[in-house]
């Protein structure tokens, strides 16, 4: 399958149309951001990572019966997806306290919670995505309730499968970002990735971190962080 015309271009991604209407290719990109994008640079080979490392878990968990927009891989930085509308709510599911959960409540990071935390928030970059509620949500129309039930649902599998699959790799699943899309009959899909850039990693023995928060907090030997956990995924 091939690119035909640029669709979009976001921070971490390129979307091209292919000559399937209901298909399109992502390609991952080595540029990285952070806080709404006012930080910017470069992490050299991060987009071979995220999309290997994404499709990987994407497969892992259409097995476990979680629908997503992955269709093939077709080289180390693009990939064919279901085209999707893209529900406006980012999904936050946390195990433990770190980032803005911190911050937010004054507490410090790595207190592990007796269950998840399920956070919504509005995907707006010029009102750096707030959170919002799901009486929100509907009365702005981003989601039915229906769509909001089914998304919480489907996030909270996610989270089960991907923290046991984790723990199997030395590592803890602190926190993660979902991205919900919606098919053309309407059906709801996990979309996005599912990489370094969007979750938080911490090794299981000494709690290094192994993720984005490397770049975001100047921690060094970020690309380095983004190949371990490619390692341990892949188990190489």
């Amino acid at each position: 399958m091939e690119k035909t015309v640029q669709l979009y271009e976001g921070k971490a991604k390129k979307v091209y149309a292919t000559a399937d209407p209901a298909l399109v290719i992502v390609s991952y990109k080595d540029d990285a951001t952070a806080f709404d994008g006012t930080k910017k640079g470069t992490i050299m080979g991060k987009g071979a990572v995220n999309n290997r490392m994404s499709n990987f878990l994407m497969k892992k968990l259409m097995d476990a019966g979680v629908p997503t927009h992955f269709v093939e891989e077709l080289n180390d930085r693009e990939t064919v997806v279901k085209k999707v509308e893209i529900v406006p709510l980012e999904v936050i599911v946390r195990n433990a306290s770190a980032g803005h959960f911190s911050s937010r409540y004054g507490v410090e990071e790595g207190i592990l919670f007796d269950e998840p935390v399920l956070e919504f928030s509005y995907k707006n970059d010029d009102l750096h995505d707030p959170l919002l509620n799901t009486s929100h949500a509907l009365a702005l129309k981003l989601a039915t309730r229906e769509e909001i039930d089914t998304i919480k649902a489907m996030a909270l599998k996610v989270n089960e499968e991907l923290k046991a699959f984790f723990a199997g790799c030395g590592v803890r699943l602190i926190d993660f970002k979902l991205e919900f899309g919606r098919l053309g009959d309407g059906t709801i899909v996990l979309a996005d990735e599912i990489s370094p850039d969007t979750c938080r990693f911490w090794d299981a023995k000494t709690n290094e971190k192994l993720d984005k928060d490397r770049f975001r907090r100047d921690l060094g030997n970020v690309e380095e962080a983004y190949q371990e956990m490619m390692r341990r995924v892949f188990g190489e």
